[in-house]
């Protein structure tokens, strides 16, 4: 293929990926930006075939290669759970992240394949993208293993911490600068292979010290660090797709991450460099022995029927139970009874970004009803009814009044403020940030101690009663 027609078709897809981004920023476009995104992968994976040299030596290996991932990715697709989509997110982050590392082997060893010079004597503004490349691919991958493990349960969710930690994570990064000099000035094996063990090391350092309350923030984290190693490599091959595509996905992972910060009240310097919330978080704050008050489905039925105004909380609980369409189910029925229903989500809630909006646009519950907390924090004190259902630590109120709490200064939905509370959990255990929370002790709150499907089940039969 002509260069100038591989450039334009380069450019069709940078367009497409941009428009899926766009698309992506709003539920209700969501599907059409995934659409673009496939159809731009497609022009950038065709363009990338019939301008390479000698592809047609390789294309049975190339299709080999797409059969058996498309086949894999296929199957954990259709099977995947909504709950496990976080670590699925993140298991994939991983791969971005070793590829970029292969890629990175591959260029330092055959260089001439690559067009950036010969075994020894490769470009030095080459060798210096190939450096970053590796290292932020090689950080994205541990980094992005121990998200999984941490959210797939494999491993503890809370902070593992210990003495010096943030100096030896410092120690590690100025090695890395420092390795990459030696790089950039000898082009030593010894140097390149240095660089992917210390970074290698460095991502699981900067993950471990993460408690689960911060895991949103990770998988965005990691979304962004994924996309400039693609960039970083995109430069090694010369390759402007490449560029442009990591890019992207960097800068937006990156805004994405400063947005869920400040809905987190975390310094985004913090997250960039990894360990944050993770002293503080291990302390769990304990109220006790505490009395709480018990209510029924016919409980909340009553009180929701006669109430004005209903605000629906949503949380990972809601995601584990799958419990979308019973609760749609129960917000048609008080609709029909003249009852205002709303949908109150924290910018965190779930296990990573977006993760009750897909849900409730899974039940195709109307988007004008859904509402970001920034949006809706103000009605709490107008609503009769606040309806929670697993959503733990986005709701504690130890947030805004606690200075010793692990997530003080973290903004909160204000369902303290509602004139009732019912708050749906399978127990009375604490939250995924291992605190327990002093709205189930309030007088106002009445505990529905049920899985999340089965008591909204259970409120539609005593709704249609």
């Amino acid at each position: 293929m002509d260069a100038n027609f591989a450039a334009l078709f380069y450019l069709i897809a940078s367009v497409c990926f941009i428009m899926a981004l766009k698309g992506l920023s709003h539920p209700e476009t969501s599907r059409r930006g995934n659409f673009f995104g496939m159809i731009g992968m497609a022009i950038a994976v065709l363009t990338t075939l019939l301008v390479l040299p000698n592809v047609g030596l390789n294309l049975l290996t190339i299709f080999a290669g797409v059969l058996i991932g498309g086949s894999i990715g296929t199957v954990i697709a259709l099977r995947v759970q909504m709950t496990a989509l976080p670590q699925l997110v993140a298991a994939f982050h991983s791969l971005v992240g070793l590829a970029a590392v292969f890629v990175a082997v591959a260029a330092f060893y055959n260089p001439s394949a690559y067009g950036i010079g010969s075994p020894g004597a490769i470009k030095l503004n080459s060798l210096i993208e190939m450096s970053v490349g590796v290292a932020i691919g090689a950080i994205t991958f541990t980094g992005s293993v121990i998200a999984f493990l941490k959210l797939q349960g494999i491993m503890s969710g809370r902070p593992i911490v210990f003495a010096m930690q943030h100096w030896l994570n410092l120690g590690l990064g100025i090695l890395t600068v420092l390795l990459v000099i030696w790089l950039c000035r000898a082009e030593s094996g010894v140097a390149f292979w240095l660089i992917i063990l210390v970074t290698l090391a460095l991502g699981v350092l900067i993950i471990i010290p993460i408690g689960g309350a911060d895991m949103p923030v990770v998988i965005s984290m990691l979304n962004s660090y994924s996309g400039w190693a693609a960039a970083g490599i995109g430069f090694t091959l010369e390759n402007n797709l490449l560029i442009i595509a990591g890019s992207l996905v960097g800068s937006s992972g990156a805004i994405l991450s400063y947005i869920m910060c400040k809905g987190m009240n975390r310094s985004f310097v913090s997250v960039i460099l990894g360990g944050f919330g993770g002293e503080t978080a291990a302390a769990a704050a304990d109220l006790g022995d505490k009395t709480y008050q018990l209510g029924s489905a016919e409980d909340a039925a009553f009180m929701m029927r006669n109430a004005e105004k209903v605000i629906i909380i949503p949380g990972y609980g809601f995601a584990v139970a799958q419990a979308q369409h019973a609760l749609r189910e129960m917000a048609d029925l008080l609709k029909n009874e003249g009852v205002e229903v709303i949908y109150a989500i924290h910018p965190v809630a779930g296990r990573m970004p977006g993760h009750m909006n897909v849900l409730l646009a899974e039940a195709s519950v109307p988007y004008d009803e859904v509402f970001e907390m920034d949006e809706v924090n103000r009605d709490f004190a107008a609503a009769d009814v606040a309806f929670v259902i697993g959503a733990n630590d986005v709701t504690n109120p130890s947030a805004k009044t606690d200075k010793t709490s692990p997530i003080y200064g973290m903004p909160v939905l204000n369902v303290d403020e509602a004139q009732n509370v019912f708050f749906i959990k399978r127990t009375m255990g604490s939250g995924y940030a291992g605190i327990d929370n002093p709205l189930f002790y309030m007088d106002k709150t009445r505990m529905l101690l049920s899985d999340a499907k089965k008591m909204c089940e259970d409120i539609v039969k005593s709704l249609g009663n």
